[in-house]
């Protein structure tokens, strides 16, 4: 969900050839699998693209050829530190990291709770915050 939310805000800002926008999962359940049907059904209901979007797992070059590593939670934090150790060359950062004093510190999973809409919500905020810090950071 959240590769979508941030790629779709960096394509209506006319940003899609600066910025590269990929994700990948912690682990490899879902690994060659199109986004969940929840997903895809928030993400339709805003006119949001998933087009050729299939899961992944991290590996270690993309902390090499990526500024920046988001991860929804903690615990996906802790996977990559226990996985590939101290990073070194890439910002490792919650979404929620980039959103001054935000109502959840993590993006809870609507695989488990259910709740798509809540969890776009946050992405949304979180993407836009985070757009707003590479802008910034990166003078775009």
């Amino acid at each position: 969900m959240a590769e979508a939310v941030f790629r779709n805000m960096i394509a209506e800002k006319g940003l899609a050839n600066k910025i590269e926008v990929d994700s990948a999962g912690t682990a490899n359940w879902h690994t060659g699998k199109p986004p969940h049907e929840g997903t895809r059904e928030i993400l339709d209901k805003y006119r949001i693209s998933y087009k050729g979007m299939h899961a992944r797992q991290i590996q270690e070059n993309d902390l090499k050829n990526f500024t920046y590593i988001i991860a929804m939670d903690e615990q996906n934090v802790m996977d990559l530190r226990n996985e590939f150790g101290n990073y070194k060359e890439v910002t490792v950062r919650k979404l929620m990291d980039f959103v001054k004093d935000p109502e959840e510190l993590n993006v809870p999973d609507p695989y488990y709770t259910g709740d798509f809409d809540y969890t776009y919500e946050l992405i949304t905020t979180g993407c836009e915050e985070l757009l707003k810090h590479i802008r910034s950071k990166h003078n775009i």
